[in-house]
């Protein structure tokens, strides 16, 4: 018997969740970027999927909300 539904998958994998970056490529051909949500912490690396798991990381180690000192950009509803 099959359950109607499958709660096995987390909430992330049913709802991918997307975070803009900018990024750019150095003359000595390293890519460096940072989350557009976070402008202040770049990293880098060797191509751009390397850079992509870079942000993914700072991305989960911004998540966190325990983590002192990250500025984060919220958005304010004026009437």
């Amino acid at each position: 018997m099959t359950p109607a539904n499958d709660n096995s998958h987390s909430s992330s994998e049913s709802n991918p969740v997307s975070e803009s970056f900018t990024y750019w490529r150095e003359s000595d051909g390293h890519f460096l970027g940072y989350l557009n949500a976070y402008p202040a912490h770049w990293t880098q690396g060797d191509d751009l999927e390397d850079l992509k798991d870079q942000l993914l990381d700072l991305y989960h180690e911004f998540s966190k909300d325990d983590l002192p000192g990250i500025r984060k950009v919220g958005e304010l509803v004026v009437a």
